[in-house]
């Protein structure tokens, strides 16, 4: 289920399902996903209750936990940030909102930039390459990063939910953080 409270110029709640699918194909991720699409605020909201980090953020993914059945997780992208990056960076924010779901899809599959010495970095940039998108966010944050010492680039984590058996409910509404 995608829900967007913060609409994206040129992208449909088809298109991105239809992506989100290509891409959980090619990342091995099964399980039904759910996409919450929304603004600056909600993220933060959803950034400081579940990571305790008062800012917004681009991309939360909330892993469910084994005995959700048939549930892979849930994302929250901010429509705002993605338009922001996409301009800056000289691309369309439907691209932008692909690359962070790569980026969320790849978290909800177990992967953590954080901790792995590189390998969901490569991964997101084979992925990126496959599903024809611009440079993913690991990428861009090593960019970044040689380019500006102490710069930092929001960052993407997963964490399980606990104690808690997934339901049909909308995405964000429990779970744990991402980036």
């Amino acid at each position: 289920m995608i829900v967007f409270r913060r609409p994206v110029a040129g992208v449909s709640e088809r298109a991105l399902a239809q992506f989100t699918v290509r891409a959980q194909r090619a990342i091995g991720l099964r399980g039904e996903v759910n996409i919450l699409v929304a603004g600056d605020e909600e993220l933060q909201a959803l950034n400081s209750r579940f990571r305790g980090k008062h800012q917004p953020t681009d991309v939360l993914s909330f892993r469910a936990m084994a005995e959700a059945g048939g549930i892979a997780g849930d994302l929250a992208i901010s429509a705002d940030l993605a338009a922001f990056h996409a301009k800056r960076l000289g691309h369309v924010t439907a691209e932008e909102l692909k690359i962070l779901v790569v980026h969320g899809l790849l978290h909800l599959a177990g992967y953590d930039h954080d901790q792995d010495q590189g390998e969901m970095a490569r991964r997101e940039f084979l992925l990126r390459k496959r599903l024809g998108l611009p440079a993913g966010l690991i990428e861009r944050h090593q960019v970044q990063s040689a380019a500006r010492p102490g710069a930092s680039a929001a960052r993407g984590k997963s964490v399980a939910l606990k104690g808690r058996r997934r339901t049909r409910a909308a995405p964000g509404t429990a779970g744990q953080k991402t980036r």
